[in-house]
């Protein structure tokens, strides 16, 4: 799982940049807040415990204020898409933080930013937990439990030590049952001979009892799964 008290930087106070502003903040996460109207900041109320900052999200001097030099992550959900994507190479780039995420309205943009190592999520399927997920990848994400909670299906990311492997080979390792993998923001059902291309994301097939040790086997190197053997 992921540790708690990471500092996270969100670029946009709307409906989606408050509403993760506030998971973040309840989860005890230090949170910074970046829009150019301060008006915006209301949508937080005043049970919200993090920074609010009034500027232009891809500017260093705003950035910086917000403590982008410290930051976990930072996610870029503003209303526009050349915005998000400047702001988002800005944090990667420049300050190097390790986990950017970037809303994007043109799903074809998105798919260009997603081979360029910028993880994006178009309107269409985006959720708060989802952009979570892009700031704190670690761990199992639950996607449904069958009605006797022995049965779970979980999104889970990868070690990129796995890339380039068979989805057999995986299966094989872990102990897991690979349901479908989501590459470029679609899903796709893989065969066996399926091969993991770098950005995957599994959504696992597992009991219970057995989620959060898969969960930990993907998350290290392939190496280690390997002498550890299967869960």
């Amino acid at each position: 799982m992921y540790r708690p008290g990471v500092h996270l930087v969100i670029m946009g106070c709307g409906r989606v940049g408050s509403l993760l502003a506030h998971r973040l903040d309840e989860a005890g996460h230090s949170v910074a807040v970046v829009d150019q109207d301060p008006g915006a900041f209301r949508r937080l109320g005043d049970d919200f415990g993090g920074a609010t900052v009034k500027g232009i999200g891809f500017d260093r001097e705003t950035l910086e204020r917000a403590g982008i030099q410290k930051a976990h992550g930072f996610a870029a959900v503003s209303s526009g898409d050349n915005t998000n994507i400047l702001a988002a190479r800005v944090a990667r780039e420049t300050y190097g933080v390790d986990h950017v995420v970037a809303r994007i309205y043109d799903p074809r943009r998105a798919e260009v930013y997603q081979r360029l190592g910028i993880p994006t999520v178009a309107t269409v399927s985006w959720t708060a937990g989802q952009i979570m997920r892009g700031l704190l990848p670690q761990g199992a994400l639950e996607e449904y439990r069958d009605p006797s909670g022995v049965v779970v299906l979980c999104e889970m990311r990868l070690d990129e030590s796995w890339y380039g492997d068979r989805v057999l080979e995986i299966e094989e390792i872990t102990g897991a049952r690979i349901a479908f993998v989501t590459r470029l923001g679609l899903g796709i059902v893989p065969g066996r001979d399926t091969i993991l291309q770098t950005g995957d994301i599994l959504h696992v097939l597992c009991a219970s009892d057995q989620r959060d040790q898969i969960a930990d086997t993907l998350a290290a190197p392939r190496s280690r799964a390997e002498q550890a053997g299967a869960p």
